[in-house]
């Protein structure tokens, strides 16, 4: 028997969970731990706005690795003196110029293959 890719509501299933960067695997005290942070400074992330963690059936946050990913950034930007708003700033920019870059890749490919077809 296959195993379903989804779960009844919808979401990811078994092993496709572990491929799921946006999946919230970690708790607030393993995602702390992992990143060498403190709990406070995940909260404090929430509370800036830069990450929104799911929340258990009970309520507690639950960060996926995208997440981690993204306060990895900061943290190497406060440790290099930026302030907290100033580093969730540029992770902000750094997040928009990357999906600018993709978008600007995207349309020049679909421009070449159209240039290529009009030759």
């Amino acid at each position: 028997m296959q195993q379903s890719d989804t779960t009844p509501t919808g979401e990811p299933s078994g092993t496709d969970r572990l491929d799921d960067e946006d999946f919230p695997a970690y708790s607030m005290g393993r995602a702390a731990e992992i990143l060498g942070v403190t709990q406070a400074f995940l909260r404090t992330l929430d509370a800036a706005k830069l990450l929104t963690p799911q929340r258990s059936a009970g309520g507690h946050r639950r960060y996926s690795r995208y997440q981690l990913r993204i306060a990895t950034r900061v943290r190497e930007l406060v440790d290099a003196g930026n302030s907290l708003e100033g580093a969730c700033r540029i992770v902000i920019l750094e997040d928009q110029l990357a999906e600018a870059h993709a978008l600007n890749a995207s349309l020049q490919h679909a421009l070449d293959e159209n240039d290529s077809r009009d030759s």
